[in-house]
């Protein structure tokens, strides 16, 4: 699929707030360690810009999550850039464990090696994409760009059958009256306990919406789009991903 089919977009988040008792100063500390690579934080401020749009450095899920990777999709038209949105990729920072076979690789040979963000994907532990709308769209053309993407990944592993193309319908409804104002926002939760995905979508002066999509192959390849590795919706934001983990995993 070409890139420019390809797109993708804020909620609300909760900063860190953890206890700092004795028995939790190790866990704060390592946090600390695992979530001080986010690049480019403000001076005096706790939020990494991407694109001026600013992203927290951790939220709080199911447990604190790090931002590991940020980026923009956008497209090149008569060498003009037009950009889509910003996105940032929040990770439980123990899924830096189950990539040791990859420790000491460089951020560039891992942007290249889709076995590894295969991994990372297949991971336990939860992951949250957050999509913060640049340029404004229509609900129903970022759902299109959706469908077409997880469909196509199905289809080449033969996994496209009944209950995905259901699945894959609803969240296509979803999106179907929802119009991508800038600054709203698509969030993607997987949890660490199910194969599951919630989306939620955010505008101002609108009512939060949310969707929970079951079918475990369509949210593996939801996944896929934007961390696939060279296939990735976002090769920016690939490439910050990779270099952050080569980072961590070089210690």
């Amino acid at each position: 699929m070409d890139r420019e089919q390809d797109m993708g977009l804020n909620i609300s988040f909760t900063p860190i707030s953890l206890c700092h008792s004795s028995h939790n100063i190790s866990f704060l500390l390592l946090l600390h360690h695992l979530c001080s690579l986010s690049p480019n934080p403000q001076p005096g401020t706790e939020m990494v810009m991407v694109d001026e749009i600013p992203f927290p450095p951790q939220i709080e899920k199911a447990k604190p999550l790090c931002l590991l990777g940020h980026g923009i999709t956008d497209i090149e038209i008569h060498f003009l850039q037009i950009k889509f949105t910003a996105i940032g990729v929040y990770l439980d920072p123990e899924i830096v464990g189950h990539l040791q076979q990859w420790k000491n690789k460089s951020g560039e040979e891992l942007a290249k090696d889709d076995d590894f963000f295969e991994a990372l994907i297949s991971a336990p532990g939860e992951k949250f994409l957050r999509i913060v709308v640049i340029k404004e769209i229509k609900g129903s053309q970022y759902g299109v760009q959706l469908e077409s993407a997880v469909r196509d990944r199905l289809v080449d592993v033969d996994q496209y059958e009944e209950e995905e193309e259901e699945a894959l319908e609803k969240v296509v409804e979803f999106f179907q009256s929802k119009y991508f104002k800038k600054d709203s926002a698509i969030a993607f939760h997987f949890p660490a306990t199910s194969p599951t995905a919630e989306i939620v979508f955010t505008a101002e002066g609108k009512e939060e919406s949310k969707i929970t999509v079951e079918n475990a192959n369509v949210v593996k390849m939801i996944q896929k789009w934007y961390l696939g590795g060279t296939r990735g919706v976002s090769p920016t934001t690939i490439s910050s991903l990779a270099n952050t983990l080569a980072t961590k995993l070089s210690k």
